[in-house]
């Protein structure tokens, strides 16, 4: 089963500032380690929500509104699309991820980590 693991937004990372150099390459091995042995598809970091927009569907009607956007509690500044057999075992990645947030950021860091199964399309016939 595919998960999707969300870090969410902090001050800093809508600020537009980048991790430290640190947590860059505690993730960098982190994703490595996952990738090879098949557990992690794919990551990436998102920008603020300064550079980002929305478009909202209402009563028929599309709106297109700019950021910045208000609830940063709300906001995901990166992810990564995981392969893991229960949700339990994405639950542990996600513990891991975190983990590695908490020890090179120090135990003054606050931050969330969301777990969400992703849906498969269905097979294409051609």
């Amino acid at each position: 089963m595919r998960f999707m693991l969300m870090i969410k937004a902090t001050q800093e990372s809508e600020a537009g500032l980048p991790p430290s150099p640190e947590l860059m390459a505690a993730v960098g091995q982190l994703t490595l380690e996952g990738m090879k042995s098949g557990i992690i598809i794919s990551v990436g970091g998102l920008g603020p929500s300064s550079q980002g927009t929305r478009i909202r569907a209402s009563k028929g009607t599309l709106s297109v509104v700019d950021g910045p956007f208000a609830e940063t509690k709300e906001l995901i500044a990166g992810f990564a699309v995981i392969e893991a057999p229960t949700r339990e075992a994405a639950v542990e990645q996600g513990r891991l991820m975190m983990d590695l947030h908490v020890k090179t950021l120090g135990p003054g860091y606050e931050g969330e980590c969301e777990v969400r199964s992703m849906s498969e399309p269905p097979p294409c016939s051609r």
